[in-house]
Formats: structure tokens, sequence, C-alpha cells
């Protein structure tokens, strides 16, 4: 399911810009900052410099064991 997985970049403020949480549906080897910050925050001659500070981490989960978990804590 494309909603079970997702990257998510944190990215610290750098200069003038303040930090933010990206996430996207892209494939693993897709999780990284040019594929997931969009819009990408700085000009071109900084986005190495940006995309360097960011953690870019792939996570996959299962939303059916969510609901069930859910449905037993509700119950």
């Amino acid at each position: 399911n494309s909603e079970d997985v997702r990257c998510k970049c944190i990215c610290p403020p750098y200069k003038d810009h303040s930090g933010n949480i990206f996430n996207k549906n892209v494939s693993q080897k897709d999780c990284d900052c040019l594929h997931v910050v969009e819009p990408m925050p700085v000009p071109g001659p900084d986005v190495e410099a940006y995309c360097l500070r960011c953690e870019c981490k792939y996570e996959e989960r299962s939303s059916v064991t969510i609901k069930v978990s859910n449905g037993i804590l509700l119950a």
C-alpha cells in the first residue's frame, strides 16, 4: 500500500531558513533530500550544503496492524 511507506527528511535551520520536516511517498532508493524536499527552500548554489544537513529516513508501517491494534484498545 503506497500510504504505508514514506520518506521523512528532517532539515535543521540553515542560514535564514527555519528548520522543517518533509514527507513524501517515494521508493527506498529515492529517499534523499533531492527527491523529497519540495519546494527546495534554498537557491541552487546552497542546495548541496542544505541537503547535507538533512537527515532522511525511509519508513514502512502496516496500517492494517495499526487499525486492528486500535480496535482492540478501544474495545
